[in-house]
């Protein structure tokens, strides 16, 4: 630890030490010059006191790390924490490097090839308990709320504005459901004997989970998984949801492979600036400030470099808070440069402008419908960067709802498994010392005591309530999915 007052008795040393050598010159110290050299260090000492009295230097186990991301606005915390400094700042030499895929990314980590990743928030989740992967990760760090939208071709919205004229208008009302959609795909289904094809970006995805809440609250059945080694789930699917990797969205939704996606920003946005899809909706308005993606490393290095873990977290709540950083009249005030930043080849390579729109809290359905959410995006204020048991235990109710869990569990067990795999201890201690440096507030942080549940809440596009303490009454709350005997409510 190293405190602000040795910085000024390094200047003070470094004044001496002209005094000394002055006194074998010609040159002589006057008394205007002591004056001087006095007043400069009570600014010193002004600018100390104002940023902080303590910075905290870490014993650090690793310094030369190697993340992964994805190409998406909502890997921006990593992004800034390294083009701002916040990472050098903490004596971290960091590289970001995008990967191909959102399975290629989660084995890198597990392989130990990346010290960590930009990861989907259902990753840590899925690979610790055997869903689609079988490695136990942990997440300290929330890089974001929302930030994905679900798009449909331009014929598709058609036949939608079809069944329901209402949607012709240049400004159709909002949250559109998927009641417009369920006679289209009925339609496709009983032409062509196969489900109707939309994409998500992975099995554990939020986006599969969104995609999956919006068409099961119209009746649109997605289909069921048959354990965790089912990577499809398609089992009495009238929607078949397949993979593809959000830069490839939008190319493959102008083909005529899929009819519509569900994907993180830019590539909702991408879709209207190239005319060939309408976004429709966004998790916004499917689950309001849900949790999309985290930060992720193995268990095996959390535990080998704790101290260069809380040093990667304390520069991504920087680079959180940063973000988020509004003016008087509550105008973002880094989000242009964020946005320039991130569309840079390295990191999301989309216009800037398109990447601008959502970031700076605009998102375009269509050229005659602009509206305004400026929490569209949402890197840090309401606590969202902190790792919420209640957000992991959301994750694995949609795990055991659509059968990737292919066993009943009691009650305990979800709060069981996001005490293993959420660790808000780690943030917590990784903000307090941000705080003892000045660069935090303590109302950045949720109180003393919390616990790690955000309160009940109905923010979703069907007004279902959801309360993390009774997981299973909120699985057999859905008319579609997975049912639960009652008794595991206790157990």
């Amino acid at each position: 630890m190293v405190r602000s007052g040795q910085v000024l008795f390094s200047f003070l040393g470094l004044f001496l030490a002209a005094v000394v050598l002055g006194g074998c010159s010609s040159s002589k110290i006057s008394v205007e010059d002591l004056e001087k050299a006095a007043a400069e260090l009570d600014e010193m000492s002004g600018e100390a006191a104002e940023g902080g009295s303590d910075q905290v230097i870490l014993d650090l186990e690793k310094t030369d790390l190697q993340f992964g991301f994805i190409k998406l606005t909502d890997c921006a915390p990593l992004v800034i924490a390294k083009e701002k400094g916040f990472f050098d700042d903490e004596g971290l030499n960091v590289k970001v490097e995008a990967q191909s895929n959102w399975r290629d990314l989660l084995n890198r980590v597990i392989s130990g090839e990346l010290d960590g990743a930009h990861m989907l928030a259902g990753q840590p989740i899925g690979a610790s308990i055997g869903v689609g992967a079988s490695a136990p990760i942990v997440t300290a760090y929330s890089l974001d709320y929302n930030g994905n939208g679900i798009t449909v071709s331009n014929e598709v919205w058609a036949k939608m504005q079809e069944v329901d004229p209402a949607l012709k208008s240049p400004t159709p009302k909002h949250p559109i459901v998927a009641d417009s959609l369920k006679p289209v795909v009925a339609e496709y289904k009983a032409a062509k004997g196969r489900p109707f094809p939309m994409g998500m970006v992975f099995p554990v995805s939020t986006h599969n989970y969104e995609i999956r809440y919006w068409l099961a609250s119209a009746g649109i059945h997605p289909g069921m998984y048959t354990g965790e080694d089912d990577a499809k789930g398609v089992v009495d699917a009238e929607v078949e949801l397949s993979v593809t990797p959000p830069p490839q969205m939008p190319k493959t939704l102008e083909g005529g492979t899929i009819f519509g996606y569900c994907v993180g920003e830019p590539w909702n946005q991408v879709a209207v600036a190239t005319g060939i899809g309408v976004p429709v909706t966004t998790n916004y308005d499917i689950w309001n400030n849900n949790p999309e993606k985290v930060f992720g490393v193995s268990k095996e290095w959390a535990d080998k470099h704790p101290n260069t873990h809380l040093a990667v977290v304390k520069a991504l709540i920087r680079a959180g808070k940063w973000l988020d950083a509004k003016d008087e009249k509550g105008e973002f005030l880094n989000r242009i440069e964020a946005a320039k930043i991130l569309s840079d080849a390295r990191y999301v390579g989309a216009e800037e402008d398109v990447i601008a729109n959502s970031m700076t809290g605009t998102f375009i359905f269509q050229k005659t419908d602009v509206r305004s959410m400026p929490e569209f995006n949402v890197f840090f204020e309401g606590y969202a960067s902190y790792p919420h048991y209640s957000d992991c235990i959301w994750f694995l109710t949609q795990m055991r709802r659509w059968g990737q869990i292919g066993e009943s569990k009691p009650a305990s067990w979800y709060a069981e498994k996001a005490k293993e795999i959420y660790k808000p201890e780690i943030y917590r201690q990784a903000a307090e010392m941000l705080i003892s440096e000045g660069k935090l507030e303590e109302t950045d942080l949720p109180k003393a005591g919390y616990d790690g549940y955000r309160e009940p809440t109905d923010a979703f596009i069907d007004g279902n309530a959801y309360d993390a303490k009774d997981p299973i009454g909120y699985i057999n709350s859905f008319a579609i999915g997975n049912k639960e005997a009652a008794e595991l409510e206790k157990q």
